[in-house]
């Protein structure tokens, strides 16, 4: 099976932007971090134009097992669910896209 890459979108309540970046910084991503998740993070983005106040975040999966056995586990931990608490209420909606790698091409 290829590789897959998830793509997570979030909409963040206009004016929150700041306090989910501070969230993150202070909480999310050294949570992220400590517990070895951050190996398949591609990279977190912030929308600049088009649709705003979104946080984007890109994923690596061997496989769709790799995939949910990633979010359980993400999901089971304390620290990153101590953040994630904070964190939805300033979210407004999660759109999360699978995508493969098309055959020609560099791919992270």
């Amino acid at each position: 099976m290829p590789t897959i890459y998830e793509k997570r979108t979030y909409s963040v309540t206009v004016g929150q932007m700041a306090e989910v970046v501070r969230l993150y910084s202070t909480l999310g991503w050294p949570a992220l971090e400590a517990g070895g998740f951050a190996k398949n993070c591609i990279g977190y983005f912030i929308s600049d134009t088009g649709e705003l106040h979104q946080l984007v975040h890109l994923w690596r999966f061997e496989s769709d097992d790799d995939r949910r056995a990633f979010w359980k586990r993400l999901f089971e931990n304390a620290e990153f669910m101590a953040f994630a608490k904070q964190l939805r209420p300033l979210i407004k909606t999660q759109a999360n896209q699978l995508m493969l790698a098309a055959p020609w091409g560099s791919h992270p």
